[in-house]
């Protein structure tokens, strides 16, 4: 059995996917479609920068997207792979919403138009420099859960990704995530402040909440041609209305990562195929059961390594 992933913010680097847009025209017109789609030029961001504008969250989520699904529709058209074969479909927070477009709930460009609202409405819904997050290594949850509470009248910190065994990113006003960091210290706990514009999947987005709960609505739901799994839940989704409430609450929610990934493998799952930029999900399952089959698919060597386990 095999599941497909996709990634979310911060797997992003200008000149991604170069050489499939300059070696197929499946890409180059699916580039095209995004920035009539869109209204600017993606594409150009994308493959040229500057930096500092594909990193901007409204750009970020659309950029991943747009290279995400090109790869999943050029593997399946050009090389013949069908992925849909796959038992799960999962995505990492926006590549949720890839999972949904590649199994067929979503169209192509209803995607991109809700992930540049969805982005805009996290950039906008703390002001730059307020709030930020922070990655806990090597340690375990339950222990990061327990700093939390028993600070909670000195600091207010959320988890936001409970990502793998020893990876945990919290989210918070920048002055609490400083209040915290004092304490993971005197744990000797390891923490890296993450370059984020703001405190993403806690209670400080709730404004993203307000905007992405009228927009879902507006949206058609096709049903799914594969089993998802949802972050909010780290479970199967049963249905598209439930569905639409997951997406909504997903802006606020911790990011369950680590529960996806053991609920697919306890299901059976024994390969799982990163479909995007970089390899921070393969990095991440690895961590999580090393005996499972990872591969990232990010140039065309890759694919042709592509071996599924049915």
């Amino acid at each position: 059995m095999f599941s497909v992933i996709f990634p979310g913010q911060g797997s992003q680097i200008v000149g991604m996917g170069k050489d499939f847009y300059n070696k197929y025209d499946l890409v180059k017109n699916l580039f095209k479609e995004a920035d009539e789609t869109l209204g600017f030029s993606l594409s150009k961001l994308i493959l040229e920068g500057p930096k500092e504008d594909l990193n901007l969250t409204e750009n970020t989520q659309p950029a991943i997207f747009l290279l995400s699904y090109s790869i999943f529709s050029l593997v399946r058209e050009e090389f013949n792979i069908n992925l849909n074969k796959a038992n799960f479909f999962a995505g990492h927070s926006l590549g949720e919403y890839t999972a949904l477009t590649c199994a067929g709930v979503l169209t192509f460009s209803d995607t991109l138009k809700i992930l540049k609202i969805r982005g805009k409405a996290m950039q906008n819904s703390v002001p730059k420099g307020v709030g930020g997050m922070v990655a806990i290594l090597g340690s375990e949850i339950e222990k990061i859960e327990k700093i939390i509470e028993e600070n909670k009248n000195n600091y207010e910190c959320f988890i936001a990704n409970d990502n793998s065994d020893g990876q945990i990113v919290v989210s918070g006003n920048v002055k609490d995530l400083e209040k915290m960091i004092l304490d993971l210290k005197s744990n000797s706990i390891k923490n890296i402040k993450l370059p984020v514009s703001a405190p993403f999947h806690c209670k400080l987005m709730n404004k993203a909440t307000e905007i992405m709960s009228e927009e879902i609505v507006k949206l058609n739901f096709k049903e799914a041609q594969n089993i998802l799994i949802s972050n909010v839940t780290g479970k199967e989704i049963s249905n598209s209305s439930e569905l639409k409430n997951l997406l909504v609450k997903q802006i606020e929610s911790r990011v369950c990562w680590r529960e996806s990934v053991l609920l697919m493998i306890n299901k059976g799952v024994s390969q799982f195929i990163e479909i995007g930029p970089g390899k921070v999900l393969s990095g991440l399952i690895k961590r999580i059961d090393k005996k499972v089959k990872v591969s990232a698919i990010n140039n065309e060597e890759d694919i042709k390594l592509i071996n599924i386990n049915e």
